[in-house]
């Protein structure tokens, strides 16, 4: 072809691309917003509404169009509901409940209480209309039972769960040029790992070395979190969670995400190696998004709403998996298999079924915690490890199950009782916290902090809005408003002070303390949380090797399938170290995914048995 030949092609190309973006954007305007549903067929009548109520993280807003017996249009304004979690609610539910004429749809599983403050909003719009809402508190009826549509589906690797770890594993495989299939049987990606607060714990970065933290060594590491999990974990796995903690937090920023403070964690001794986003923001929200924008960017074949329900085995070889969504039940045949469905801190029969007492305990989990893949290792003859090891977390607020983040006490917060007193280190481990707060008076105490911290610590905002603080211009104010009084008032004050005293001093001669002492809690106003402990994390689950590889009960490795995150045990021990649940996940996330990639990438080969 000569040059004008080439020239004719490349015009061609050109308009081609042009008409298919000017395609794209009528095809784009022609899409209802996220959280907006509008009835081609609103009539003049239809009066436009606004109202709203109080979600998970603050006020959300809602327009309705309506009339005294129809919804004619719904749209979610505004709100500052979780990215991932109450995001998806505000996206989903309007449809629903357009679609039904109806506010008792279900809500959105997971978000619960986004989906709550959404109905609730648009209940206080038609009332501001002089509407009667309950004209839409109508029983939805049931779906009819639908017969699910057989699909076959073939891939390199299919991931099961898609919260840190699996979103990790998946990004990781896919960037070694496996075809990846990923699961979630929740509408949205993410899992336990959106509720992450603190930071990411690792030894030996850059980070670390450019802030002078000489001691944060892979050593040190590794003893902290063997101690701390009561010498009860695998030393293999502690000491390879250690030395690949740096790799991953330079393979985070393949993905843009960047740490730039590093802080103390729990009962570390003195030793910081929890890694910060900038600005002190929610490192779970943060990672899951960078993570999620990646996926999108490879073209990765997510599937939410769609859950696993068997391992296929070939031979004793884990060949692939059921799974279902409303419509189909999948049968994906893959080369290698990973389990990533998180733990089980919402699967209240199973946890008490080793401790009783959690029965009707408080969880900071969401709700789809409930255990599904170790189930599913265990069906095909998968050991577990740790079952009974079961954490509580100290600091969290009883009404709802929301964790009050230890970056709080990492920046200085400290925990009295209803005395008006310290009773513990409060940076002591997570298990040693809480059960020093069970033996306190009245069942409950306070976190507290000052306006220094809030300042340098984005999350907490968060906190104030949603009126879970207790302010006071002064210790003896805020003592008050706490609701102490009599001596525990002056006590209180005496608490402050001290405190103040052992910062400057640089020495906790109460109880100990030797982290999170940079600052002290002087700068007004003051804040209060109310707190107790709460399930926080399941440490025990299905057995792995250093590899990721899943170990049978006979000690064996199961050809073909890795697990990875809170779904496996082995790694906490009998206690978790704050902080290091992320840098399991992305740890383990990418052994797995990359484990599960050679594996693949051999049972592809001419000559694979």
């Amino acid at each position: 072809m000569n040059n004008k030949g080439f020239d004719k092609v490349r015009l061609l190309l050109v308009a081609v691309l042009i008409l298919g973006a000017l395609l794209n954007i009528v095809w784009m305007k022609n899409l209802p917003n996220p959280g907006e549903i509008v009835a081609e067929d609103t009539p003049d009548d239809a009066v436009v509404l606004v109202g709203t109520a109080q979600g998970r993280n603050g006020p959300v807003e809602v327009e309705v169009t309506a009339t005294a017996d129809r919804i004619y249009g719904i749209r979610v304004l505004d709100h500052q509901e979780s990215d991932g979690i109450g995001t998806e609610a505000a996206r989903l539910l309007p449809g629903k409940i357009y679609e039904s004429q109806s506010l008792l749809v279900d809500s959105i599983a997971g978000a619960t209480i986004s989906s709550d403050a959404i109905k609730e909003a648009i209940a206080n719009a038609l009332s501001s209309g002089g509407f009667d809402p309950n004209v839409f508190m109508v029983e939805v009826a049931a779906a009819e039972p639908v017969e699910k549509t057989p699909v076959e589906l073939d891939c390199d690797v299919v991931v099961v769960g898609a919260g840190g770890a699996g979103l990790t594993a998946s990004v990781l495989a896919t960037q070694q040029g496996m075809d990846v299939i990923l699961l979630e049987k929740m509408p949205f990606v993410g899992g336990n790992s959106l509720r992450a607060e603190g930071g990411m714990n690792a030894a030996g970065t850059k980070l670390e070395a450019e802030l002078g933290l000489d001691d944060s060594t892979v050593e040190n590491f590794t003893e902290d979190t063997l101690r701390l999990g009561h010498y009860l974990a695998d030393p293999d796995l502690v000491r390879t969670l250690a030395e690949k903690s740096s790799d991953a937090i330079e393979w985070l920023k393949t993905v843009n995400a960047q740490f730039t403070g590093v802080k103390a964690t729990g009962g570390c001794e003195g030793r910081k190696y929890l890694h910060q986003p900038e600005g002190g923001v929610a490192v779970g929200e943060y990672l899951v998004d960078k993570l999620k924008t990646q996926t999108e960017k490879l073209g990765i074949d997510v599937r939410v709403n769609t859950k696993a329900t068997e391992i296929l085995m070939d031979n004793g070889q884990a060949v692939g998996v059921i799974a279902e969504d409303a419509e189909h039940v999948y049968t994906i045949h893959a080369k290698s298999v990973v389990i990533t469905t998180g733990g089980f801190g919402a699967n209240f029969e199973l946890m008490a079924s080793y401790d009783p007492s959690l029965a009707n305990a408080v969880t900071t989990n969401h709700s789809g915690a409930t255990g599904d893949g170790i189930m599913l290792a265990r069906a095909v003859g998968a050991d577990t490890v740790d079952m009974e090891q079961i954490q509580l977390h100290p600091t969290v607020i009883q009404s709802d199950g929301t964790l009050v983040s230890e970056s709080f006490r990492s920046l200085g917060a400290i925990v009295v009782n209803t005395e008006g007193k310290r009773f513990v280190n409060d940076l002591a481990g997570r298990d040693v916290v809480s059960q020093a707060e069970l033996k306190q008076p009245d069942g409950y105490c306070f976190i507290i902090f000052d306006q220094n911290l809030v300042d340098h610590l984005a999350l907490s905002q968060k906190f104030i809005d949603r009126g879970f603080t207790i302010q006071g211009n002064t210790y003896e104010e805020l003592a008050k408003n706490m609701g102490l009084t009599g001596d525990a008032v002056q006590n209180f004050v005496n608490t402050m002070n001290t405190w103040n005293e052992s910062v400057a001093n640089g020495i906790d001669e109460e109880f100990g303390r030797n982290n999170g002492m940079d600052d002290d809690l002087s700068v007004a106003p003051f804040y209060a949380i109310k707190i107790a402990p709460g399930i926080h994390h399941t440490m025990g689950g299905i057995k792995i090797n250093t590899n990721a590889e899943v170990i049978d009960t006979d000690g064996n490795v199961i050809p073909g399938l890795f697990a990875a995150g809170e779904t496996t045990g082995g790694i906490h021990g009998g206690n978790r170290v704050g902080g290091n649940a992320v840098c399991d996940f992305v740890v383990f996330g990418r052994i797995a995914g990359q484990s599960a990639t050679d594996f693949a990438a051999a049972e592809a080969l001419p000559n694979a048995a």
